[in-house]
């Protein structure tokens, strides 16, 4: 990967030798393809610095930048912006555990479910269905997944309910319900983080004797696990 090198110059001219040595720096700095590293340190008083890193080629990560102390101070360090979008979204041990606590809390009524997560691509992270599940039960699960995640997100609702209610669903002659994957029918949950404000994905389920039924234990996995979307 090869060797980051870099130099620090510091114009101390009017200061004391304590203050020179003084000068402490602590900056975490990986140089990559997309974040020129040329990173410029200034203070208010008699003094200046300038950093600037050099990285081999080819080597490719993002800039992080941990501030500097300087003369026992703390100063923010400028860096270049990153192009690059990262997504939160559940991790796949906890989006399983969601998805069978759900499939779970229906058999315990018993109602034979599938229950389907999705990300924040809109596509199935997780899927699990039971053991007597009605074959289509496989697609109405994702897609309340997918209506769920997609349009709880637009419209700020958290389940396929809540937009039915909130009349989203497009004119009266369902022509909605014919782009692919969208279905307004009760048993999609919005995921959220803990705090309410980012969206993470859907959960569906689908194959109880109503979607009431369905979104009754989708909510019900949703409130057992949601304190670990953080």
């Amino acid at each position: 990967m090869g060797l980051l090198h870099g130099f620090l110059q510091a114009d101390l001219e009017q200061e004391t030798v304590d203050k020179k040595r003084s000068l402490s720096a602590l900056v975490f700095l990986i140089c990559g393809r997309f974040s020129p590293c040329h990173t410029v340190l200034w203070y208010n008083g008699s003094w200046s610095a300038k950093i600037m890193f050099y990285k081999p080629a080819g080597f490719m990560a993002s800039v992080m930048c941990a501030g500097m102390m300087v003369a026992g101070a703390w100063h923010s360090v400028a860096c270049a912006q990153s192009h690059i979008v990262s997504l939160q979204k559940l991790d796949w041990s906890t989006a399983e555990h969601l998805a069978a606590e759900a499939v779970r809390v229906c058999q315990a009524q018993g109602y034979s479910v599938t229950a389907t997560v999705v990300d924040t691509t809109g596509h199935q992270q997780v899927v699990i269905k039971g053991d007597t599940v009605p074959l289509q039960s496989l697609s109405v699960s994702y897609r309340k997944a997918y209506t769920a995640y997609s349009y709880g997100l637009a419209f700020n609702k958290n389940t396929t309910s809540e937009l039915i209610a909130a009349k989203v669903t497009g004119p009266a002659n369902g022509a909605l319900n014919t782009i692919p994957e969208v279905l307004f029918v009760p048993g999609g949950v919005t995921l959220r983080t803990a705090s309410g404000g980012t969206v993470l994905g859907g959960l569906g389920v689908s194959g109880a004797p109503g979607g009431d039924k369905d979104e009754a234990c989708a909510l019900a996995a949703v409130k057992k696990f949601q304190a670990d979307f953080q």
